[in-house]
C-alpha cells in the first residue's frame, strides 16, 4: 500500500466515512474499501494509522481529492465556530470532512435515500450495483462498480424495480435519462450558484430540496448547501431560534446560512454528528 503522511488532527477516516454522507464504504479489520467512484473497475482501499493515511487502488490525486484533503478544515472549523453548540460539535469530531462525492453516483445514492434509514439506502445502492455494474473482487470479497447513466436508461422500469427501490424506480430512470442525454449536466450545475443550482436539481422527478441539498453538499462542493433533517430542523428550532412551530426548510437553512456563513454545510455536518448528544444532554 502506498502511503500519505497528514496531521492527523484534522482528518478522520472512520468520521468521514461513516457519517451518513456516502454509503459505499465497507470496513474489514482496520481497512475501508469501496468501488473507486471515478468508473475505473478497481476497489479502493484506506487505512488510518493517527499521522499516514496507506492506501491502495487510487492514486494520490484522487486520495486528496475525494477526501477534500485540500480543504483548510482548520479555517473553516474556524469560521463556523459562532457559539457554544457549534464549538463542542467541532471539538468532539473534528477531522470530520466533506467528501467530493462522483454527482451520478451521489444523485441516485440521495433519490435511494427518502423516505429510508442508512441501511436501506444501502441494499437499494447495493442492489443497482449488483444488478447493472461489473463484478470487482479485491482480497477475495465481492465488489460492484456503479452503473453508468446509460446503462441504467437502457433498462426497463420493471427490471429497475427488481432491485427493491420501491417507488423511486420511475425516478431512477428519469434521472439517467437525463443524465445520458445530456453530458454537460454536472458542468452545468457546478457552474451555477449555489440556489440556481438547487432550483435546477429540484427540476428532476424525487429530487426535493434536501435531496438537491445533500448532492450539492457532497458531490458539487456548495460548501453552503444546508440539507435540513428532522434533526438538524429541531436542533436549530430548539436550539437556534427558540421556536415551537416547525421551521420551513427554506427557513432552516436561509438561517443556517446567515448564522454560519460560506461554511454552512460543514455546521451541519457536524452538528448532524452530535445529534443525539445535543438531544440527550439538552444542551
Amino acid at each position: 500500500m502506498q502511503t500519505f503522511p497528514l496531521d492527523g488532527r484534522w482528518f478522520n477516516l472512520e468520521l468521514s466515512v461513516s457519517c451518513g454522507q456516502a454509503f459505499r464504504w465497507r470496513k474489514y479489520g482496520n481497512t475501508w474499501y469501496a468501488p473507486s467512484p471515478y468508473g475505473e473497475n478497481v476497489v479502493w482501499k484506506i487505512q488510518q494509522e493517527k499521522d499516514l493515511l496507506r492506501y491502495d487502488g487510487m492514486s494520490e490525486r484522487e486520495l486528496i481529492h475525494y477526501f477534500s484533503l485540500d480543504h483548510n478544515l482548520a479555517g473553516i472549523l474556524s469560521s463556523i465556530d459562532r457559539d457554544p453548540l457549534i464549538h463542542d460539535a467541532t471539538s468532539r469530531w473534528r477531522g470530520l470532512r466533506i467528501m467530493r462525492q462522483d454527482p451520478w453516483e451521489c444523485l441516485i445514492s440521495y433519490i435511494c435515500s427518502s423516505c429510508a434509514n442508512i441501511p436501506g439506502i444501502q441494499m437499494r445502492i447495493e442492489n443497482l450495483a449488483k444488478k447493472y455494474g461489473t463484478k470487482i473482487v479485491c482480497d477475495n470479497k465481492p465488489f460492484y462498480s456503479f452503473p453508468s447513466p446509460e446503462t441504467i436508461a437502457d433498462a426497463p422500469v420493471c427490471d429497475i424495480r427488481t432491485c427493491k427501490v420501491g417507488y423511486r424506480d420511475t425516478y431512477i430512470c428519469k434521472a439517467a435519462a437525463m443524465a445520458s442525454e445530456n453530458p454537460s449536466w454536472q458542468t452545468n450545475i457546478r457552474d451555477l450558484p449555489y440556489l440556481e443550482a438547487q432550483k435546477k436539481l429540484r427540476e428532476l422527478d424525487g429530487v426535493g430540496p434536501k435531496v438537491a441539498d445533500c448532492v450539492l453538499l457532497f458531490a458539487f462542493e456548495k460548501l453552503e448547501a444546508v440539507p435540513v433533517d428532522v434533526w438538524i430542523e429541531r436542533i436549530l428550532r430548539t436550539k437556534y431560534l427558540g421556536g415551537e412551530k416547525k421551521l420551513a426548510y427554506a427557513k432552516a437553512g436561509a438561517y443556517a446560512r446567515e448564522h454560519f456563513g460560506m461554511f454552512a454545510g460543514y455546521a451541519q455536518e457536524y452538528l448532524f454528528a452530535s445529534r443525539e448528544l445535543i438531544s440527550r444532554k439538552g444542551e
